[in-house]
């Protein structure tokens, strides 16, 4: 497959280098020469110094004979763009965009986007791909990392099997006769470090850490079994008020108007503009490293805390802050790959990173 890859940030270097890996012929433009240079000494990929929408830049990168475009630039005008020119002149039949801003989404104005009009196949929002699944690992606090498939209906959860667990040195296939009707599939353990692919006459031992496989409406009963039947956070703290703090504060007020929210902001005007766009959250201006600003919100009594701020240090550190003060868990934005194992020392229940989701849905 030939695939055309707007944007050599951390996104699309990712992709490149997926994509190459695979024994696709892949093409990279950026209008950044040090990014493309790093394409071209590091992957089995064609780097390519431009800009991605322009037509004479794609077609020396090959767009007539493409059969996918992927923009992920900075920039959502590029990438709108950049698929447009891609279907109007090259007729590439596939066409992929990372779209950030929240105004473009707007169901309202979904007609945008059709072939008619801005001709996007798959519109990628960051914002929201990471917001869903922080709202989903607070729905199933039980669990240590959820992936969806089958449009939501099927989810394969990270669960840690412990000594009072149900399951526990039961081999595979009795847990059907112990548990009439569960619909679930036990995929791996990760024991020691290392993944184990069980058989039915094998069985999961304390500190595994479970992956199963389940339809939506039998998580519930699943994570019961396991001992994990945790009620959904009531009382939550952000830091964070820029595109993911608001977009996972807005969500969490439709779905549960009574819930407990406080917003911590160090930037004045995503302060304000959080303040306006909420209708019950209070939202604090202060800096989430301080301890006076995090007992001013109530964080000794929070039960989930998450750390959504543009700087992963200060959601790593504001995290183990919020635990040393009271607040039951937290989850963390971490961007940087070599970040996670520290964070897990520090404290962090658990970390997204906001890049590799990106990755993996454009995947």
């Amino acid at each position: 497959m030939r695939v055309i890859i707007c944007g050599a940030g951390q996104v699309g270097y990712g992709i490149a280098e997926r994509l190459s890996a695979e024994g696709n012929e892949v093409t990279v433009i950026d209008n950044n020469a040090a990014l493309v240079q790093r394409v071209r000494d590091t992957l089995d990929a064609r780097g390519l110094h431009g800009h991605g929408s322009h037509p004479d830049v794609l077609a020396q990168a090959g767009a007539r004979d493409a059969d996918m475009l992927i923009a992920v630039t900075q920039v959502d005008e590029v990438n709108m763009s950049a698929c447009q020119v891609a279907h109007s002149i090259f007729e590439v039949p596939t066409r992929i965009a990372r779209i950030r801003s929240q105004s473009y989404l707007n169901p309202e104005w979904s007609d945008l986007f059709t072939r008619d009009h801005l001709p996007i196949d798959v519109i990628i929002s960051p914002e929201a791909e990471v917001g869903e699944l922080i709202l989903q690992r607070m729905a199933y606090p039980g669990a240590n990392e959820i992936i969806t498939f089958e449009d939501n209906h099927v989810l394969v959860l990270e669960i840690e099997v412990t000594e009072d667990c149900a399951v526990v040195e039961t081999p595979l296939r009795h847990l059907t006769d112990l548990f009439p009707g569960l619909q679930a599939t036990v995929m791996a353990v990760r024991r020691k470090g290392a993944m184990h692919i069980l058989h039915s006459h094998e069985q999961m031992i304390a500190g595994d850490q479970a992956i199963v496989a389940a339809p939506r409406d039998q998580v519930a009963r699943l994570l019961s079994i396991f001992g994990k039947d945790e009620a959904p956070p009531s009382r939550i703290i952000i830091a964070g008020a820029g595109n993911v703090g608001r977009y996972v504060a807005q969500r969490i007020e439709t779905r549960d108007p009574g819930a407990f929210l406080r917003i911590i902001e160090s930037n004045r005007d995503n302060a304000q503009l959080a303040a306006e766009m909420m209708r019950h959250a209070i939202v604090v201006f202060g800096d989430a490293l301080q301890a006076d600003i995090m007992r001013e919100v109530d964080v000794r009594d929070a039960q989930m805390f998450l750390g959504l701020t543009n700087d992963d240090r200060t959601n790593i550190l504001s995290s183990v802050l919020a635990s040393e003060l009271g607040c039951r868990a937290n989850i963390a934005l971490v961007n940087q790959g070599s970040y996670p194992q520290l964070a897990r020392r520090l404290g962090v229940d658990s970390f997204i990173n906001p890049r590799a989701i990106t990755v993996s849905r454009i995947l």
